[in-house]
């Protein structure tokens, strides 16, 4: 049996300390730049 895990009990996901350099700053704007979601950005 597969156990389900529901979205409002997983913690929420901090991208902070994975940008550890500026290529990475740019990767992860680019990203979600091109994402073009409001809600990436906030």
């Amino acid at each position: 049996m597969t156990q389900r895990i529901k979205v409002a009990d997983l913690p929420e996901f901090d991208a902070a300390p994975y940008l550890d350099s500026k290529a990475a700053i740019a990767a992860y704007l680019t990203d979600i730049l091109e994402a073009n979601d409001p809600a990436l950005l906030a």
